[in-house]
């Protein structure tokens, strides 16, 4: 009796062990990083705001970013942060299918976002063609060095596949940085409403006024490989100017910070990416001097390297990926009709005046089709222990504080400028109050916060 009670015992033994062999050789998720230069030729059409032709480089351009593989048959995952002011509708489009060709996955799958520094380009291909057979002289963006670009980035990618690395742990912590970002919107003594606060402010009105409703804190994703941090993905809501209309590109006071981060530990991918930063700017702390490039530089570095240190890690166990997709409606009034639009680029004007017009009217183009939506993926991890969100265009703070509530205990990333034929993305409440940003930059028709807060639920939902 006691021999056959042994040999059930060793029967039970050996198929447990058997068991936890078969777990523990489940593939892990695998991870590769990747970095490409995206800087522009001289002569090459430079957003600023004031669409200047460059004349220089202050500094390099980069598209920094990570395919994040997952175990079994689900397709790859790919986020990339570009040095450029905004990648819009078509252009926007190409970026993701090259990529995703690249990583072997598919469009829906590939997260791009615009860092959105002035002193570079912005990319919209149908803007281009439809400025070139309007005849007018000034580029929006050059066809083949986009093209260029995205297949630079693309060859990055395929190369850095075949040194993908075990992904073990994932992990989050947070930083608070100083005296960089202040609202666009301040209240005066008198309760008066003022939207005039930019990236730059030398009036003792705008410096001394409230900071505003912000997001102190900078966020920071990462994946590990044991103890070894293979990319931190740092987000961070602030126009990211300190000053700009150089005629050089550069990477402003981010690409100081991202550098700076990078060369403390060369062998993590350090990639830096703004948040929900439409309303946000650096004017309260920023008069322009170019010596405050610096300062702030050193203050965002400051906020990246608390969050590292704040960093909380946890086995990487499952990811999903959701996927919502979201109608805007284009706006009519404020000369952004087609035939408005089609007007200013027919007649003489200047390369902002006919900047716009084509971008506008390659925005028109996509929205009068009435069965076209912008996407909005969110990937979560750990059955939502962390999510990562993508949001379109110069979308306002408000979304991204939503974001956060709504994720309630959980850790909460949210990054702004991806698609971005929004420009201005608002809450109601600036409509009402009648926000002078989109007078130069608000493409989207108001009523869209509605529409916005029940994708982002949607995404975010347990």
């Amino acid at each position: 009796m006691r021999s056959w009670i042994l040999a059930l015992f060793l029967l039970i033994t050996s198929f447990g062990l058997r068991a936890e062999s078969s777990n523990s050789s489940e593939p892990p998720f695998r991870l590769a990083t990747f970095s490409a230069d995206v800087t522009p030729p001289i002569g090459h059409m430079l957003f600023t705001g004031h669409w200047l032709l460059s004349k220089g480089v202050d500094s390099p351009l980069e598209a920094r970013g990570f395919v994040l593989i997952p175990p079994g048959n689900e397709k790859p995952v790919v986020y990339c942060a570009v040095d450029w002011s905004e990648i819009r509708n078509d252009a926007y489009d190409r970026w993701r299918d090259v990529l995703a060709e690249a990583a072997g996955t598919v469009r829906e799958r590939v997260l791009v976002s615009s860092v959105h520094q002035h002193d570079t380009p912005l990319a919209d291909l149908e803007a281009e063609r439809i400025r070139l057979a309007a005849g007018s002289p000034h580029q929006v963006i050059d066809l083949d060095f986009h093209e260029k670009a995205v297949q630079g980035v693309a060859k990055a990618l395929r190369d850095a596949l075949p040194s993908a690395q075990t992904v073990t742990d994932i992990g989050w912590g947070k930083g608070k940085v100083e005296k960089v970002a202040s609202n666009r919107r301040y209240v005066l003594a008198d309760g008066t409403i003022k939207h005039r606060r930019m990236s730059r402010s030398t009036d003792d009105e705008t410096k001394n006024a409230e900071e505003g409703l912000i997001d102190p804190w900078l966020r920071a994703l990462s994946f590990w490989n044991g103890d070894h941090a293979l990319v931190v993905l740092n987000v961070y809501a602030v126009h990211p100017m300190s000053y700009y209309g150089t005629a050089l590109a550069g990477s402003d006071f981010p690409g100081i910070a991202r550098a700076a981060r990078q060369e403390a530990d060369r062998t993590t991918l350090q990639i830096y990416a703004s948040g929900c930063s439409g309303n946000l700017a650096a004017g309260k702390y920023n008069d322009g001097d170019p010596a405050n490039r610096q300062v702030l530089a050193s203050r965002l570095e400051e906020g990246m390297v608390k969050a590292f240190a704040d960093t909380k890690r946890e086995p990487l166990k499952n990811m999903e990926f959701r996927l919502e997709k979201v109608r805007l409606e284009p706006r009519n009034d404020n000369g952004l009709s087609k035939e408005e639009l089609e007007a200013t680029l027919a007649k003489k004007g200047d390369a902002k005046a006919h900047g716009m017009a084509a971008i506008g009217l390659s925005w028109r183009k996509r929205a009068d089709d009435p069965n076209y939506r912008i996407d909005l993926p969110a990937l979560r991890f750990n059955g939502g222990d962390a999510s990562l969100l993508l949001l379109p265009g110069e979308i306002y703070l408000e979304y991204q504080l939503a974001a956060q509530k709504m994720g309630g205990d959980n850790f909460v990333v949210t990054l702004g400028y991806g698609d971005a034929p929004a420009g201005y993305l608002p809450p109601e409440r600036a409509w009402a109050e009648g926000d002078t940003n989109m007078n130069s930059w608000g493409w989207v028709a108001p009523g869209m916060e509605e529409r916005m807060m029940a994708a982002i639920r949607k995404l975010l939902a347990p």
